[in-house]
């Protein structure tokens, strides 16, 4: 078949009909063992597609599968950054993205020129970013952390070294208030972590006064005050886990609501309230991913993830120090 390059830019992926008697959970399947692939997915994907994922985690957790996978393939379901640091952990190796405008609002917060602007007037401060950011801010930062792993990542440098947090407001805020530093914060956000309303959540709590409250640390500081507990996504789910309570109220992207109740059954588990009627804790751009783009780019290997060499080396050293860290905190293995 003849694919244009073109065509999967404008469209963000290689749109071409299915015949809609396949059953795609099977090719998905079929096409992983054929081909060595790896399916990567991240929490808030839609239901379908982190069932048929080999593996299914946080920024964290997606990054370390990355750099230790042997598959001859990654395919990434998730955002645009988060298939970039596949690329960047994996020069050799296929990095596929079901569609290439599933980006981030967070990402998007930071424009490269302008963030290395901000940057140059401060030249006395180190650079840790969070992970959900572009190769290019990667490139311009010493440190890259996560929400799992950011408090011991602020730890490991002296307290007497100046730190610019980029590019979550939110998260660098609520890191800023546990660590007691003062580091200088870009003005980032996540447009679904910012969307839920503190009036609605308090209604709701009042109908449902045994459920427990818990937040993402990227949400606003109004709503992390009032929360029971606070962490990553991966550290949400756990919670709801080992928590005695059957009911929680959940302030983050509504896609890890599946693995929730997938593993806890018998607990209620309720999406906290946007302050509008839209489903604005539902990110659009993690939603583009669908089970048919997800086979199409497994069948016709498109769009594929390609990055400047140079830029992808600059961008691996903060990320092989964030990794450092986290082994020597024994977050990971």
């Amino acid at each position: 078949m003849n694919i244009q390059p073109n065509d999967i830019l404008e469209k963000g992926f290689f749109d071409t009909e299915i015949d809609p008697h396949l059953d795609l959970f099977a090719e998905i399947a079929r096409l992983k063992k054929e081909k060595n692939a790896i399916l990567l997915a991240h929490y808030y994907q839609e239901p379908d597609i982190q069932d048929v994922a080999d593996y299914i985690g946080d920024s964290l957790g997606l990054a370390q599968q990355a750099s230790k996978t042997d598959a001859d393939i990654i395919v990434f379901a998730g955002v645009h950054f988060m298939a970039e640091t596949a690329k960047i952990l994996n020069p050799g190796k296929k990095v596929l993205l079901p569609d290439l405008k599933a980006g981030c609002s967070l990402a998007d917060s930071a424009p490269a020129p302008l963030f290395k602007a901000f940057k140059d007037k401060h030249p006395d401060h180190i650079v840790i970013s969070y992970i959900n950011c572009t190769a290019d801010i990667k490139a311009l930062s010493d440190i890259i952390c996560t929400s799992s792993n950011a408090e011991k990542i602020i730890e490991s440098v002296p307290k007497d070294q100046p730190i610019i947090f980029a590019p979550d407001k939110n998260l660098g805020a609520y890191l800023n208030k546990k660590s007691g530093r003062n580091m200088l914060l870009w003005n980032g956000a996540c447009m679904v972590h910012e969307i839920f309303s503190l009036e609605k959540i308090t209604k709701l709590k009042i109908r449902h006064p045994k459920a427990k409250l818990i937040s993402h640390p990227e949400c606003e500081e109004p709503i992390l005050r009032v929360s029971d507990y606070i962490g990553s996504t991966t550290q949400l789910l756990k919670y709801t886990e080992v928590s005695d309570a059957t009911e929680f109220i959940v302030a983050t992207e509504t896609g890890i609501l599946h693995q929730m109740q997938q593993n806890s059954p018998h607990k209620t588990f309720i999406p906290a309230p946007p302050t509008n009627s839209c489903a604005c804790n539902d990110c659009p751009h993690m939603k583009l991913n669908t089970l048919e783009k997800l086979y199409l780019c497994m069948e016709y290997e498109v769009p594929e993830i390609t990055m400047d060499e140079n830029l992808r080396l600059a961008a691996k050293k903060p990320m092989d120090r964030m990794m450092e860290i986290s082994r020597a905190a024994g977050l990971i293995g």
